[in-house]
């Protein structure tokens, strides 16, 4: 099956899926396989049972998806009993025609994609890397190439939009390509608890253990989300210790350090922290702009590099936000008939960049740094130089320059009328201790996230 096709019947599955009860598309959509000959869908089902039923209750959905996706290009679907060789040489079912090994295990990974809530677009190609995911990717990519090894479980933690669902999309990914045989399930941690209490309410809790506690890998997304719902904490700890003894992957992702997740049990947090813990920070400028670049080429764009400076250097707060403007900006440009120049940017996104202007402003920074430390906002502003204050107060001038569009006089003012060279001197300063000291790298990456959340 070609990339093409692969996609058209991962469209229709995923479609299926969302129209389907679990237990309808697990008994009836999972177990085809398909390929595409031209302009007919040949679907192969494992007997005579599943065949009459697909065909009665999904043929005509599934004509229906496969032209709407292929933009008329299939226009039939052919029903068989069977299945299409998994080796070379010609396939064992009635009718079926040989096939290259290849198209087969193509068509196959496409289902179990399906089944498994993956994205086959978040792979480790489309991540860019940079300084501040470059731990998390470089884990991931260990883990999916040995999935239950050391690594075990793999905890993502940082702000929304920054590509922790990325990774552990790409973790998935990895780990069904390289298995066929391997059960992968990724799911959001509020869909963990609605599954549970539907199951709970149709006496239905020994199979939803079952199917959880039979996985290879489980990737659970924002478990933040567990706080405060005991009855799921309960459960998902027995789980947890279900595939963790018997040596399946388990990753999972949150918006804090395990640690810090409020609301949820002592017990289950230490286990998040039991295996390894990375953190995502909002990407540095040149992350940021590689990854407009990459963005662009997939749009089929072309980005001119002080445009993709400039969005880069206004847009901080995570890859989401920073996709946004480009398709913003792309739209602008297609409707519109210009080119994309550093004006028609500042024009075509001038009410992104003020709304992003409104959420960091110096007394913000101010509050938030002096909170980070515990002291007061008028001991950062205050004439004392002790290194206790100094050093606090050198971070906040750093991030004011780094995160607003206020000049150094004005920062200077903002700060208990300090003159514009000694914020010069800070932001040096700090520019100089991040590269030498962890300490103040940590503490000005984790300040820069939660002004940009």
């Amino acid at each position: 099956m070609s990339g093409n096709a692969v996609a058209l019947w991962e469209h229709c599955i995923n479609q299926l899926k969302a129209e389907l009860t679990s237990a309808e598309f697990n008994t009836w959509i999972l177990p085809l396989q398909a390929r595409v000959d031209g302009p007919l869908l040949r679907l192969l089902a494992p007997n005579r049972f599943v065949l009459d039923w697909t065909r009665k209750h999904y043929a005509d959905r599934l004509l229906e998806l496969c032209a709407r996706h292929s933009q008329g290009e299939v226009s039939e679907i052919h029903f068989e009993v069977g299945e299409f060789a998994r080796e070379s040489g010609p396939a064992k079912g009635k009718g079926a025609r040989a096939g290259s090994k290849a198209s087969v295990i193509d068509s196959d990974l496409a289902t179990r994609r399906a089944a498994a809530n993956l994205n086959a677009d978040f792979n480790f190609d489309t991540f860019v890397e940079g300084k501040s995911n470059q731990l998390a990717r470089a884990a991931s990519i260990q883990i999916a190439r040995n999935p239950g090894g050391t690594y075990n479980p793999l905890f993502i933690y940082g702000g929304v939009g920054l590509g922790k669902t990325h990774l552990m999309h790409a973790v998935g990914n990895v780990i069904l390509a390289s298995n066929p045989s391997a059960r992968v399930v990724y799911l959001h941690s509020e869909r963990f608890v609605a599954e549970m209490i539907k199951a709970l309410q149709h006496n239905r809790i020994e199979d939803f253990k079952k199917t959880y506690r039979s996985v290879n890998a489980l990737l659970i997304d924002d478990v933040q989300f567990f706080a405060g719902k005991e009855r799921s904490q309960e459960e998902f700890f027995h789980t947890f210790n279900a595939l963790l003894e018997s040596g399946q992957q388990i990753v999972l992702s949150s918006d804090r350090f395990p640690k810090e997740v409020t609301g949820l049990e002592e017990r289950l947090r230490s286990r998040f922290g039991w295996g390894l813990t990375v953190a995502i920070d909002p990407p540095d400028l040149e992350t940021s702009v590689a990854i407009l670049h990459c963005k662009a080429t997939q749009l089929g764009v072309e980005l001119p590099e002080d445009v993709a400076f400039f969005v880069g250097r206004r847009i901080r707060s995570n890859i989401r936000e920073l996709e946004g403007a480009l398709r913003r900006l792309v739209a602008n440009a297609h409707f519109t008939g210009k080119p994309i120049t550093l004006e028609f940017a500042k024009q075509a996104l001038r009410d992104v960049l003020v709304a992003q202007d409104r959420q960091v402003s110096l007394e913000n920074i101010q509050r938030t740094v002096a909170d980070y430390y515990k002291l007061r906002t008028s001991d950062l502003l205050s004439a004392k130089r002790s290194r206790s204050l100094a050093r606090p107060r050198q971070l906040a001038m750093a991030l004011a320059k780094e995160l607003t569009k206020h000049s150094l006089p004005e920062i200077g003012q903002a700060f208990g009328g300090r003159d514009h060279t000694t914020v010069l001197h800070a932001t040096r300063k700090i520019k100089s201790l991040r590269e030498s000291d962890a300490t103040i790298e940590e503490d000005y990456r984790n300040l820069l996230r939660m002004l940009t959340l």
